[in-house]
């Protein structure tokens, strides 16, 4: 919900109204509601809005509170924010709004850092102190909400796009080494602070960052869940573990129902969305709309999973839309798909939420998504592998990286290629720090606490609020996600992996949808390029712009273009998107 943007000065300057506009401008697909900007001294916040809770312009951005002396702007929805408020109210606070807004800067002014820790939902804010000149910057656990920052001449900026922020000007737009290293090791995913521009850094999840006037800031991390058993925990029954479970489930999927607007589903037909479903009819959900999205076949590969969308649909009476997408269509979503991105990001599914968005924006404002069941219940093939490892890093880069570095150093030109294995030393940093009992629980934690940020909640955020759609991941409630951590690695590599997932799965929907092989969200035509995807690339990659930038090696390109279905990486991604969508990404964004 809504995009935030501003400017904030520490030379003692103005900040430049023009800027924060142009970034307003391009956050408004995000926000297509309303609008505003406010500025004061050195601080100029912008704000676009999507009406979620309290329709009203009590809730207008950004909000300035002149009795406690704080303006703030906000993306995202705190589910718990009735509660807060009754807590807050009786300590005396008194409120003009109806939202969650005003709750968070009462909760700022009541408990300052520790307010995020009382927060149930995802979040990006800043607020401004008036007497003390602080600046407070905070993300949600799972970074499920994007904040983009830059320093341009004395100045901060931050957006929820990275687009926003290039748009406005004045900002170093040359390739960050290590992060084209990350971007080609980690199939696109960069690992904050970097993006793959060196002017633009984002807030990792999890942080509040608090600037002072002259500039200098604090981080604190405020979640950092231990991935390990509890004393007792030994003692808990497989039985046991899944009434937990469910209970945790239900709950999470409840608190993501609140809402002044209906709630939808993005429905694949996979046992997390079907979950989903099943407990949203259990609670009582009625005129529930279900959404759907299929492509063309390709190569022999089936482009669509509606035979079980369609059982779930029927099972629990959804008003259910499926939408097929012919090849052609998805040639002319590309182009609107690539803009969407805040950063490059490889997985064919873009353009599948990309449509899906975009059809299911008609219909509701708000969706609830299946993204992190994978990552937080070990659903991934990489997994079983770690079990007996003696060796982690080693192991997990293996089963998950692209490509070695040794390898990279044969496909990037030389001064693209960092003088150290860049990947590998971030997997060690993250593998090997306390806090996690086993390799399979070390990987769980990096994938659910990293690479999830930067792909699919990235991913489903950049999609649907491209369309003005807010997305809801009910798998990944903090309270939910420090349970799973607790379960025994066992339980969730059973069954193909998600053991316990489909154990309370099938207590809910039907086993037809469980007991399959996994499924994706396929779009094979980005896998198999051929015909037009083919041209599209080649000559994106013959560009003047691509050969001035020159990031590959000459025969590495010619390889790709040759074969391209030849060269799939360990994930089943094609090696041919993975480099052409980087440089049509740059192209987008006029770099």
């Amino acid at each position: 919900m809504c995009g935030i943007c501003g400017e904030v000065r520490f030379d003692g300057g103005s900040p430049s109204v023009s800027a924060i506009a142009i970034m307003a401008d391009v956050l408004a697909p995000r926000g297509p509601d309303a609008s505003g900007v406010v500025v004061r001294g050195n601080v100029g916040l912008g704000h676009r809005r999507l009406r979620i809770l309290d329709l009203s312009d009590r809730s207008q951005q950004p909000m300035v509170d002149a009795d406690l002396g704080l303006s703030l702007v906000f993306n995202g929805c705190i589910y718990n924010f009735r509660e807060l408020r009754a807590e807050l109210a009786e300590k005396g606070y008194r409120f003009f709004s109806d939202g969650d807004t005003e709750v968070i800067l009462k909760a700022w002014h009541a408990w300052r850092e520790d307010c995020v820790s009382r927060f149930h939902g995802m979040f990006a804010f800043v607020l401004h102190e008036r007497d003390s000149g602080r600046l407070v910057m905070a993300r949600d656990r799972f970074g499920i909400k994007p904040l983009y920052l830059a320093e341009t001449g004395g100045a901060l900026r931050f957006a929820s796009s990275l687009p926003a922020i290039v748009k406005a000007g004045g900002v170093d737009t040359s390739i960050d080494v290590e992060a084209l290293h990350n971007y080609m090791t980690f199939h696109a995913v960069v690992p904050p602070p970097r993006t793959i521009l060196s002017g633009v850094r984002k807030l990792p999840p999890a942080i509040v960052r608090v600037y002072r006037r002259d500039g200098g800031f604090e981080d604190r991390r405020y979640w950092d869940p231990p991935y390990s058993r509890r004393a007792g925990d030994g003692a808990i029954t497989r039985r046991d573990w899944q009434e937990q479970l469910l209970e945790a489930l239900r709950t999470a999927v409840k608190r993501r129902m609140i809402a002044d607007v209906p709630v939808g589903v993005l429905l694949s037909g996979g046992v997390d969305s079907s979950l989903i479903v099943g407990l949203l009819a259990e609670a009582g959900q009625r005129g529930l709309m279900s959404f759907s999205v299929g492509f063309e076949e390709a190569n022999g590969e089936k482009g669509d999973e509606f035979v079980y969308s369609d059982l779930i649909a029927r099972e629990f009476g959804t008003d259910h839309r499926k939408i097929f997408v012919p090849s052609a269509n998805l040639m002319e979503a590309l182009p609107g798909t690539i803009a969407a991105m805040s950063e490059p990001m490889v997985s064919y599914d873009n353009v599948g939420f990309y449509l899906l968005s975009r059809e299911v924006s008609r219909h509701v404002k708000v969706v609830q998504s299946g993204q992190g069941a994978d990552e937080v219940f070990g659903g991934y093939h990489w997994y079983p592998p770690l079990v007996d490892s003696n060796d982690v890093v080693s192991d997990y880069g293996r089963v998950f990286r692209d490509r070695s570095h040794e390898v990279l150093r044969t496909q990037l030109a030389d001064e693209w290629i960092a003088d150290h294995d860049a990947s590998g030393a971030l997997l060690r940093s993250h593998l090997l720090r306390a806090g996690a009992d086993t390799p399979v629980d070390q990987a769980l934690r990096l994938d659910s606490n990293v690479m999830l940020v930067d792909d699919p909640v990235k991913r489903v955020d950049n999609m649907t609020m491209a369309w003005g759609l807010e997305a809801r991941v009910p798998f990944l409630d903090h309270e939910l996600v420090e349970l799973a951590a607790r379960i025994p690695p066992e339980e969730k590599l059973r069954d193909g992996g998600k053991g316990i997932l489909k154990d309370v799965a099938r207590k809910v929907v039907p086993s037809a949808v469980i007991d399959r092989k996994k499924g994706y969200f396929p779009v094979p035509q980005l896998k198999y390029i051929a015909g037009p995807y083919l041209d599209m690339i080649r000559d994106t990659l013959h560009s003047q712009k691509a050969r001035e930038r020159s990031l590959f090696r000459g025969a590495y390109l010619d390889r790709l273009l040759d074969r391209p279905s030849e060269h799939i990486t360990p994930l089943r991604g094609s090696e041919l998107w993975q480099v052409g969508l980087l440089e049509m990404w740059l192209q987008a964004q006029g770099v």
